[in-house]
């Protein structure tokens, strides 16, 4: 078992990490969430159709616009958010592990 320590991080190699495991998370989030926007605001319309035409229309239209824009923004939004965290993390570890001796990790050769 040979011991290595983990002395620097690279800071736009992590934040790249974070970026793109974030943007694939959001995306099962927001897909999901919008298209639960999308249906429940036609539904809505459906129902209000028997009182007035224009009402409806705009409550199944403006829901439509709502869920695609959450398919759209919240992997933009999480994405630029976890970019800035993941290389302010990096920094903060390189800062610490300059102080601390850094993260140690036991490997092995296979064989």
């Amino acid at each position: 078992m040979n011991k290595l320590r983990i002395k620097k991080l690279g800071v736009l190699s992590v934040a790249k990490m974070y970026a793109v495991m974030a943007f694939i998370i959001s995306l099962l989030i927001a897909i999901p969430y919008g298209l639960f926007i999308i249906v429940f605001s036609l539904i809505g319309a459906a129902g209000a159709s028997g009182q007035s035409s224009e009402g409806a229309l705009a409550l199944g239209g403006g829901g439509i616009v709502m869920g695609i824009v959450v398919m759209i923004a919240i992997p933009i939004m999480y994405t630029v958010i976890a970019f800035i965290g993941g290389a302010l993390g990096a920094v903060i570890y390189n800062i610490l592990a300059g102080i601390v001796g850094g993260i140690e990790i036991e490997v092995e050769n296979a064989a």
